[in-house]
């Protein structure tokens, strides 16, 4: 098995975290404080140093009001991408 942090599926799921908080129209300071962690927390999360296990990802998906799913099967649509792209290679 591959390392996955930083893994394009890795970096992929936090682009798409990113993207939904700035839509959102919050902050790093915003989430870390709804979420009652530090920023620094949050901006290792969203620089890929982090991991998001799936009881964070869901907390953060209650509190920046995106459905999980949603995200879910765009990082896996991004892998299977890669997948036939490594194979036709």
């Amino acid at each position: 098995m591959q390392k996955t942090l930083r893994s394009p599926r890795h970096m992929r799921l936090i682009q798409l975290i990113v993207d939904k908080r700035k839509e959102a129209g919050m902050s790093q300071s915003d989430l870390a404080e709804a979420l009652d962690r530090y920023q620094s927390v949050v901006a290792a999360i969203e620089s890929g140093g982090r991991r998001v296990d799936v009881v964070e990802f869901l907390e953060l998906a209650e509190v920046i009001g995106f459905d999980p799913h949603e995200i879910i099967r765009e990082v896996v649509a991004i892998s299977r991408e890669n997948e036939t792209a490594s194979k036709t290679a």
